[in-house]
């Protein structure tokens, strides 16, 4: 079993939709940090807005996404609203598939 890496775990992320914005939540800006110490993975990200209802929706298929990466024993999602999530956090791919590139 190799080391896990940032990579690995950033495709994972791709891969959760805010159900809301056709975007995934990495192009979509929301990922803040991702540490991996040894096999556990810890995520810290935002939501477009603090009242957010989808928000504990979203954390969980994070959470569910990375834990399918291979060696990854603990994944943990923390949500923050510091600093506050902007649209200049969006990728230029989640521009391009919001069509506001």
């Amino acid at each position: 079993m190799g080391k896990i890496t940032h990579d690995e775990v950033v495709g994972a992320l791709k891969e959760v939709y805010d159900p809301e914005i056709p975007v995934n939540v990495v192009d979509l800006g929301l990922i803040y940090d991702v540490d991996i110490n040894d096999d556990n993975v810890n995520i810290v990200m935002t939501l477009t807005a603090p009242g957010c209802g989808m928000g504990p929706y979203i954390a969980q298929q994070a959470e569910w996404a990375v834990a399918e990466v291979e060696g990854v024993k603990d994944v943990s999602v923390d949500i923050t609203f510091d600093p506050p999530w902007n649209p200049d956090r969006i990728t230029d791919d989640g521009k391009m598939a919001l069509g506001l590139d």
